[in-house]
This record gives structure tokens, C-alpha cells and sequence, in this order.
């Protein structure tokens, strides 16, 4: 009975140090030969301070650094949440990152088959890296008995933001090593910014804030264990040493001494805990601040940062440097500029800088995400300003607040107004969330966003079909057995409610067998759908420029496709209620029936013409390069002739299987253009044909389509056939072809960009229906 008594007791010990230990397994110490991964932690004995990985909330980067435990949960690299950081300038762009000391005893820091070295030792003594109660991650060497040897490196030596309890901000003269905080470019990218604070080199006893090198704000004197403008909390003590050494500040805490700490924002500003030390410079009247130098245009004004929030509607100055430039930055650029009067952010995690020569307009009808927009309003210098602001700052939130609450309410009327719009225009009414009403009378329906959600199984990425310049397009089923393809318009992408409105109002009213049908829409908050009839058989383009596809189209339905396209167009351009410019006519806006029958797909960048109007001029060039006409590409001009253009290329593109936009010939750099316009002058036509085709096609049509194409590609939108034209051609209806002169786009030189883009596999459109990409000029 004593032997199986002692043997449970032996079985607990076991148990409990198999499911116990691991949950105290956290330690303050990292020993040779053990790693830190993403994930795992060390943790000082006080249970204040943390070594992990962190990452912003606008990227998957990671950095490496030492937060406080308490103050938050997550691992989010938060400017409060996070006191130092080993690798700000240089993030780990996945969750690979390691922390190890290396046979050779030095502190690394390896991810993805590349290392970052904190420390260079090159000893192999008794090593180990512990992060202490005072947040100080130190590499050490210890003595048998467990007493400290030597110290190598700490991470109170090369400070990031915050200042520490015990850590040093100064200059050693022997070493030349300068200790100093430094900002960050933006609360969700840490890399170093525009402010350093640091001790004065010159040695005049007190701390000094530069920004990008010039001095931004000073502390006043050393004076009764303090400075003038930074004075020392009840809870604080202060001490300034300056001797042969160096000259170093540093501080110690009171009774909360683990969270005693002084921050150094992006902006400026230097927080301890709760309580701002001084605030932004740029607002005026703070103590220690040094006046900013502007130049003459703006040197008698008193310049004023106004907040406000919208959609901005005209493009502005966009500098190069984008991820090296802080808000801060952005604002100096500015104030710095006599023709600059509004800025912005340019990026979402606050780097980059855009800049306007007047303050723009803004409004609130876009879907992309709100901008902060700061306009620098000049008026005369007047003292009582400074107090009439300072009275008045506590209302400037609750006007903010109204503001975006009236703004908000003006996107809403917006959009219903427009929802309204478009349904008093086509005659129909809502659909109810069970799909009861089915709207009689009209083929056009307009649907809940729930029945959208049911029929797309919520936006399930197994029904997505794929993914164009406007939005994700999903595959839906219909409780009546239809099945449909949705395009989810994207908040951030360039298609408001105009260009929305644009192709409903044009594809409801248009009726023709070869242009997609739109079956309904929906309109809820900021959702914006087009529901389409579902086309099995996908695009235009991935029959044509897909290498691995098979079961390419024979001549026979490339010529029905040529055929049925030259109808659409042609309907489009003469017999239609309304004259229309598709203006984005290419092969992966081609969508294909059952029978491959070809239909026009995407009319969200069409114009309508008045039945007198013969061109229109327009500083906005969207679309598709290799499609364009040369007078729309470079001047803006367009009229039916653009798609008479883009039609010939297509044609092209379906008789020889390529591309117009890569190149097809060693010395002269030809295009698809210029290799069919060399071909047909040298009798040699038939050499375009895809050669997936083989001898299966008639040569007269061959020849007569590449001819045509080369007649709609004219240079002069004059030598150009109308539509009307072309399909007489393409059927044979006409006698004789003319001649055609030599093509737009003719040679072209080769690029690096272009030499490198053969080398890339061609993208095709692996989706059910059309993929548009909106292009500038």
C-alpha cells in the first residue's frame, strides 16, 4: 500500500509539472542558444515591461521592441503602449523575426533568411540577455555565481521615443555616442522623424528640441534641479551632470516609478504620463519656443492650421519623398512655400504630403475614405488674437463635432437623392428583403442589400469571380433559380454616384443582343451593386492571351465575335435612343454567352452625345493604353471615331491571339499595329494569324479583317470608317477596301519597362465578366 501510495504521489508531481510549468513559463532572460519568435515574450520580474513583437495597424510589418504590460492588451504599436524599439528603421515585413544570441555571442535579431545585429561581441563567455524591471534589455556576461561580469550592450544606450527612469540623454566625449529621443514619422510608422531631443552640445546646461536639425524649442537653464520651461514633477527627481566624461541628463521616479516616463511625439510635442510639457510650436504663444523664420510672403501674417474633413476634388502636388515625410513635414513644406495655402497626409498611416496652391474643394458624395485637409488661412498680426484663441480653444471640438455630423448628414441626403434619381427616372421601386415584389411592368429591378447578401452567401470569396479597377464582381443565385454576377462597387475606388448613375441609366435603357443586360441595382447607405445577367463562358481575353488554355475559339466564332461586336457598336453609335461613346472597348470588357456570342460589357466610363454633337474635349483621359485613339490619349478628343479605334485593335488582337501593347519584333520595336501594317504591305498578312488556328480558316476573311482592323486604326480620326461602314465591310457588303495609310502607334522604342514586361506573364481576366482598369494620361 506505502509503494502505490508514493507512486500516485509521483504520478501528480508529473502531471503537474507537465500542464503547470509552461504556464509560468515566461522569464526575464534570454539564454545562448534559446529564441524570442513573433508570438512569444519576455517579461520583467516586476511584470512591467515587455519584449515581444509588435505591428502597426495600417501594415503587416513587424518591429521587435519593449511596451508597457499593462497599458494595453493587444499588440498594436502604439505610441503610448510601446517604449523602445530595436528595429524602427528596418521592419520585418512577416511574422518570421527571431531574437537570438549566435554561437559568436552576438544579439540578432533574423527573419526570412536575413539578420539585423544589435550588438557585435564576438566573445564566448557566459552570455544572456535579460530585460530588467527598469525596461533596460541588457546583454551581459555573468560570473559562475550569477554576479554581472561585464555589461555589452543595453538598450537604454540607443534610445527610440520615451525616456525612461534611469535612462541617460546626453553626449559621452570619449565615445562621441550622442543619446538622444527621437520622433516618429507617424503614430503607425515608427521609423525615425522630424523631432530629436538631445542635451545642447554647446553646453549651456539645457535640453533642446530640433526639428530636422533646426532648433525647434529649448528648455531654458538648469536652475534649482529643473529647467525654466521643464520643470521636474513632485514625483521626479532631475540631475544634469557635465564633466570630462560628458555631459548627460537623466531622471529617477517617485512612488509609481515603473510608469514614470517623458514621450517625444511626432508632432513635437513631450508628454510625461497625463501632462503636456509644452505643445506644438506652430500654435504660438509656448513658453521655450523659438520663432519660425518664414519667408517674406508670409512673414507678416499670422499663419493658422484649420482642420477640416472631406473628399478632395482636384489632385495637387504630390512630393517624392512619401514614406520619408512626416505630417510635421508637410506642414513646414507649406508655410515654407508662397504659393502653397492647403496641405494633407498622402498616405493612410499620415506620411507623404500633398500640397494645393489654393484651398480645394471638398465634398462628401466619394466613397473613398475621408482626408484631413489643413488650409492655411493669413491674416494681419494682432496680439489679442493669441487670447481670443487660447478663450475659445475648448469650443473648437464641439464645432469639430457638429461639423462632421452635418457634413455626414449632407452625404446621406446626397445619396438619396441620387438613389432617387435613378429610380423616379427608370419607373421602379424597391424590392423587399424576401424578394416577394419582383417589380411587374419593369425589367429593371431594384434589390435589398439583403437579398444580395443572401444570394452571394455573404460576399464569400468562393463566389467571388474576380476583381476589376471599381470592385470585386461575385457570382449570386436567386431564390427563383436565376443565377446572376454582382459588382460590388469599392469605397476607394474612382466610380462615385455619377459614373454609377451613368452606366444604370445607359445599359437599362439599351436593348440588343450583343451588349450585357442589366438586370437591377442596389442602393443602401454607402452600397453601391450592378446586377447583371451571369455570363458562363467568361471574357474576351482569356480566350485570346491565355498561354494555357487549350480549347481556343476557332476562326468561325472569331469572326461571329468580330461580327456581333461591330453590331453592338454600330447600335450604340446610330440606333439607339441615345448616341453613346463606350469609350473602354477592349477584350476583357467582351463578355461571352452560352453560344459565345459576344456582348459589350462596362459602361461606367460612356458618354452620352447629343444627335448634333459630332466630339467632346475632356481633361479627365481614362481608360485603357494600346485601346486609345492618339487624339483622346494625348489631346482629350473624343467622338464615335475613339471607338472605331478600339474596335480595330480588338480585331487585330482577335485574328492574331496577341496583344497590341507588347512588342513583336527585335529591331523596330513593333506593336500589334505595326506588325500587321508591315505584313499586309509585304503581302504577308496571313503570317498574323494565331497560330493555335492552323490551316482552319478562310484566307479572303482573313485578309479582309486585318485590312479593316488597319482602316479603324488610321491616324487621322477622318480616314477613319463609321461603324455603319465597317460592319458593310466585315459582311463584304462593299465592293472594294481602300487603302490604308500608315497606322497611329506605328514604331515605337523599346524601354527597359517594356523589355521587363515580356518577361512577366501577360494578365488575363480569369473572372465570369469584365475587369476595367482606369488609366490616366
Amino acid at each position: 500500500m506505502a509503494t502505490r501510495g508514493r507512486n500516485l504521489v509521483n504520478i501528480f508531481i508529473v502531471l503537474c509539472y507537465l500542464f503547470i510549468t509552461p504556464c509560468y513559463s515566461k522569464t526575464d532572460t534570454l539564454l545562448q542558444g534559446q529564441e524570442i519568435s513573433d508570438g512569444e515574450s519576455l517579461t520583467s520580474a516586476n511584470g512591467v515591461f515587455s519584449l515581444q513583437f509588435f505591428k502597426p495597424r495600417t501594415s503587416r510589418d513587424r518591429y521587435l521592441g519593449i511596451g508597457y504590460v499593462n497599458s494595453y492588451t493587444s499588440d498594436i504599436l502604439s505610441e503610448h503602449r510601446v517604449a523602445w524599439l530595436a528595429n524602427r528603421n528596418n521592419p520585418i515585413p512577416d511574422a518570421s523575426g527571431k531574437l537570438l544570441i549566435d554561437g559568436d555571442g552576438n544579439l540578432k535579431l533574423s527573419y526570412s533568411g536575413d539578420a539585423i545585429e544589435l550588438s557585435s561581441v564576438a566573445t564566448r563567455g557566459n552570455l544572456s540577455a535579460t530585460l530588467l524591471d527598469s525596461g533596460n534589455f541588457v546583454l551581459r556576461e555573468l560570473n559562475s555565481d550569477g554576479s554581472v561580469k561585464k555589461v555589452f550592450w543595453q538598450s537604454f544606450d540607443y534610445p527610440a521615443d520615451c525616456m525612461l527612469p534611469g535612462m541617460k540623454i546626453g553626449i559621452g566625449f570619449k565615445t562621441g555616442h550622442q543619446r538622444v529621443l527621437t520622433s516618429r514619422v507617424s503614430s503607425d510608422f515608427p521609423a525615425v522623424g522630424s523631432f530629436t531631443l538631445g542635451v545642447d552640445p554647446i553646453g549651456r546646461n539645457q535640453l533642446i528640441v530640433w526639428n530636422r536639425g533646426t532648433v525647434y524649442w529649448k528648455s531654458g537653464p538648469w536652475l534649482n534641479g529643473g529647467f525654466e520651461f521643464f520643470p521636474a514633477a513632485e514625483h521626479y527627481k532631475f540631475s544634469l551632470v557635465s564633466n570630462e566624461e560628458g555631459i548627460f541628463f537623466t531622471f529617477s521616479g517617485g512612488e509609481n516609478k515603473a510608469l514614470a516616463s517623458y514621450k517625444l511625439f511626432q508632432d513635437g510635442r513631450i508628454i510625461e504620463g497625463d501632462r503636456l510639457i509644452f505643445a506644438d510650436c506652430s500654435r504660438g504663444g509656448e513658453r521655450g519656443c523659438v520663432e519660425e523664420e518664414l519667408p517674406a510672403c508670409k512673414s507678416n501674417f499670422d499663419s493658422v492650421v484649420v482642420l477640416g474633413r472631406g473628399y478632395v476634388q482636384s489632385d495637387g502636388y504630390k512630393s517624392n519623398e512619401s514614406y520619408t515625410m512626416s505630417f510635421v513635414d508637410c506642414r513646414d513644406k507649406c508655410m515654407r512655400s508662397c504659393s502653397c495655402f492647403a496641405f494633407a497626409s498622402l498616405n493612410a498611416n499620415g506620411t507623404g504630403c500633398e500640397t494645393w496652391g489654393q484651398v480645394p474643394t471638398t465634398t462628401q458624395t466619394n466613397s473613398s475614405p475621408l482626408r484631413e485637409i489643413y488650409g492655411v488661412r493669413q491674416q494681419r498680426k494682432a496680439k489679442w488674437r493669441i487670447w481670443l484663441i487660447t478663450a475659445i480653444g475648448g469650443t473648437i471640438p464641439v464645432l469639430l463635432a457638429c461639423c462632421l455630423c452635418y457634413l455626414r448628414w449632407r452625404k446621406v441626403l446626397k445619396e438619396r437623392k441620387a438613389k432617387h434619381e435613378i429610380l423616379s427616372e427608370l419607373g421602379v421601386g424597391p424590392v423587399p428583403t424576401n424578394y416577394s415584389d419582383k417589380n411587374k411592368g419593369s425589367d429593371f429591378q431594384v434589390f435589398s442589400f439583403q437579398s444580395i447578401i443572401t444570394a452571394t452567401k455573404n460576399f464569400s470569396a468562393e463566389v467571388k469571380l474576380g476583381e476589376g479597377g471599381f470592385g470585386p464582381v461575385y457570382k449570386g443565385n436567386l431564390p427563383d433559380g436565376r443565377v446572376i454576377a454582382i459588382k460590388r462597387l469599392s469605397r476607394s475606388s474612382g466610380q462615385g454616384f455619377v459614373e454609377f448613375k451613368t452606366e444604370i441609366m445607359l445599359i437599362a435603357k439599351l436593348q440588343h443582343n450583343n451588349l450585357v443586360r442589366l438586370l437591377g441595382c442596389c442602393i443602401e447607405a454607402a452600397e453601391k451593386l450592378l446586377i447583371y445577367e451571369y455570363m458562363p463562358n467568361k471574357s474576351l481575353d482569356f480566350f485570346l492571351f491565355n498561354p494555357s488554355n487549350e480549347n481556343t475559339i476557332d476562326w468561325t466564332n472569331r469572326f461571329n465575335i468580330i461580327e456581333g461586336i461591330a453590331q453592338g457598336l454600330l447600335y450604340l453609335h446610330k440606333y439607339s435612343r441615345l448616341r453613346i461613346i463606350h469609350r473602354d472597348l477592349k477584350a476583357s470588357n467582351i463578355l461571352l454567352d452560352d453560344d459565345m456570342n459576344p456582348k459589350i460589357s462596362d459602361f461606367g466610363l460612356a458618354r452620352i452625345f447629343g444627335r448634333n454633337e459630332s466630339e467632346a474635349n475632356t481633361d479627365r483621359v481614362v481608360g485603357t493604353y494600346g485601346y486609345m485613339s492618339p487624339e483622346y490619349a494625348m489631346e482629350g478628343i473624343f467622338s464615335i471615331k475613339s471607338d472605331v479605334f478600339s474596335f480595330g485593335v480588338l480585331l487585330l488582337e482577335i485574328v492574331s491571339g496577341k496583344r497590341n501593347s507588347s512588342s513583336y519584333h527585335n529591331e523596330n520595336s513593333l506593336n500589334l499595329i505595326g506588325q500587321a501594317w508591315e505584313l499586309l504591305t509585304e503581302g504577308r498578312g496571313l503570317e498574323l494569324m494565331d497560330p493555335a488556328l492552323g490551316n482552319k480558316y478562310q484566307s479572303d476573311e482573313v485578309l479582309s479583317c486585318i485590312h479593316v482592323g488597319l482602316l479603324c486604326v488610321q491616324d487621322n480620326p477622318n480616314d477613319r470608317p463609321t461603324m455603319s461602314e465597317v460592319v458593310s465591310m466585315v459582311r463584304k457588303e462593299t465592293a472594294s477596301l481602300s487603302r490604308p495609310k500608315q497606322p497611329a502607334f506605328f514604331i515605337g522604342r523599346i524601354t527597359p519597362e517594356a523589355k521587363n514586361r515580356e518577361s512577366i506573364p501577360k494578365h488575363i481576366s480569369i473572372c465570369d465578366v469584365s475587369i476595367s482598369d482606369v488609366k490616366p494620361r
